[in-house]
């Protein structure tokens, strides 16, 4: 049977990522993998086991500390309880907000963006 089963996303600081999503959206580091030959190293974050839930793959290149971002790529999406707690949360973190809580243009689903900081957009939508 088919799944999706994780969004790679390169990053400039493993760590500082790693603490964005598990401290400012509750993920747990799954597992981080150090391969010195390759010069890389990998960490997981999610919200459950790798068997059963999809889950982000954060990539450090050793010594690349910036990326340009794309213009294909739109945005991770993540369903949280509280978009306005969750925004400010994040906000505190540091992360830049770039489109405040509120209902969705056209329609009444609460959401908002913010940029991880990488530069990766994400969308909070409320999930009650």
């Amino acid at each position: 049977m088919s799944r999706f089963l994780h969004t790679m996303l390169r990053v400039g600081d493993l760590q500082r990522s790693v603490d964005f999503y598990t401290k400012g959206f509750g993920m747990k580091e799954l597992r981080r993998r150090d391969v010195p030959e390759g010069k890389y190293t990998l960490a997981f974050v999610g919200y459950g086991d790798e068997d059963s839930n999809a889950v982000i793959e954060l990539t450090y290149n050793y010594g690349v500390d910036k990326y340009e971002m794309g213009s294909a790529f739109g945005h991770l999406a993540i369903g949280v309880p509280d978009v306005a707690a969750t925004t400010e949360k994040l906000r505190g973190l540091g992360a830049k907000v770039t489109r405040e809580p509120g209902p969705v243009k056209f329609g009444t689903t609460i959401i908002s963006f913010v940029e991880d900081p990488d530069g990766y957009k994400i969308e909070l939508i409320q999930r009650a």
